[in-house]
């Protein structure tokens, strides 16, 4: 059984950066992809950011693109979301999810996607 595994949340200034880390542990090969999604209070959930395995070729929603840098360490399969110049918007639990099947480019952004998630990690941006 394959766990994810979040940590890295917490309570940040307008304006600062933090790192969210993600580890799957359970499967021998690596996820073919790994994500980030978020969901803020009365929000729907909205994917945030992937990254897919052999090649490491990354992907951005609009909104983060140019705050957010998602990376991976392969030898330990896994993903850290670097985010800078934080802003209140960006309050939300932030969950991260694996996949294991073949997955197109084009679902990598759709949650269903994914088989494995994370419990999530609270970020909250004060102003």
């Amino acid at each position: 059984q394959v766990q994810v595994v979040e940590s890295g949340g917490g309570l940040v200034q307008a304006g600062g950066s933090l790192r969210l880390s993600c580890a799957a542990s359970g499967r021998t090969l690596s996820a073919y992809a790994m994500a980030w999604f978020r969901q803020a209070p009365g929000e729907e959930r909205e994917f945030v950011a992937a990254v897919t395995w052999p090649g490491g070729n990354t992907y951005y929603a609009d909104s983060v693109k140019g705050r957010f840098t998602i990376s991976r360490d392969s030898a330990k399969n896994t993903v850290y979301l670097q985010i800078h110049s934080l802003k209140p918007e960006d309050t939300a639990v932030y969950y991260c999810a694996a996949n294991y099947r073949p997955i197109t480019i084009a679902s990598l952004t759709t949650g269903h996607s994914y088989n494995y998630w994370g419990q999530g990690t609270q970020v909250t941006v004060s102003s």
